[in-house]
């Protein structure tokens, strides 16, 4: 299956303003992002992004990227106005990487697109085990809750996401920032209006669900940290940094 990575990227993140072009190791937040999605091999990736200075910074940086308007609702909405420029009519499937994730595991997106492509499965995305109990009330981190004890050999059904939950929940995981989409699923999440959950929660996934589109969730090896805030930047940084 032929398949696109689309990222969006834009500077007006409410928490934390100007955060793709924050710089670890020398390389911005948002090029670290789209170099790790190439790492994957598993078709072209391009940044869809509003605003010119990240446009710019991609392509110094040897990526790709795509000037969208400054209206998509979400990130999702953001990457169909970016996939329709490219006018790929040989694509079955798009991920979308949020530009916030730049620790996201390659071989995790990788068994992502794998159990896409073997399930035939409308929408997947990945979640890991909650790695500490104080993000059980951590508002930025969004959990989701799935039918069945998750697996990475196959997917289970997300049941809703949430952002603060109790420790008596059973089969709750940290959901992480991506999704894969059958071309034809996109489209019609796109056509659809917001839903009150997605508004109110400030959840995208909820137009899915709240429209009976079901989500598929396959287990992340790894708990990337994304960066929502100064705190998160910092903590990233210096694991980045560690790391060289």
């Amino acid at each position: 299956m032929k398949t696109l990575i689309m990222i969006p990227s834009r500077l007006s993140a409410t928490r934390l303003p100007g955060k793709p072009l924050l710089k670890i190791n020398g390389l911005s937040i948002i090029s670290h992002v789209f170099k790790n999605a190439e790492k994957t091999n598993i078709g072209e990736v391009f940044v869809a992004t509003e605003d010119k200075e990240i446009l710019e910074d991609v392509n110094q940086n040897g990526g790709q990227a795509i000037l969208t308007s400054n209206q998509p609702k979400s990130g999702t909405d953001r990457i169909f106005e970016a996939f329709k420029k490219l006018e790929r009519s040989d694509i079955e499937l798009v991920i979308n990487l949020q530009g916030d994730e730049p620790m996201m595991n390659h071989e995790d997106i990788k068994n992502l697109h794998k159990q896409m492509v073997e399930s035939g499965s409308k929408i997947g995305t990945l979640a890991s085990e909650i790695a500490s109990s104080s993000y059980l009330k951590k508002n930025e981190v969004v959990k989701v809750i799935t039918k069945t004890k998750l697996e990475m050999s196959k997917f289970s059904q997300a049941i809703a996401f949430m952002r603060e939950i109790n420790n008596k929940i059973k089969n709750a995981y940290h959901h992480l920032g991506i999704y894969c989409y059958k071309v034809e699923t996109l489209e019609k999440f796109c056509s659809l209006k917001q839903t009150k959950n997605e508004i109110s929660h400030k959840l995208e996934q909820f137009r899915a669900l709240d429209n009976n589109i079901d989500i598929n969730v396959t287990l992340a090896r790894s708990s990337p940290i994304g960066v929502d805030t100064q705190e998160d930047f910092v903590a990233i940084k210096k694991l980045m940094e560690y790391k060289l």
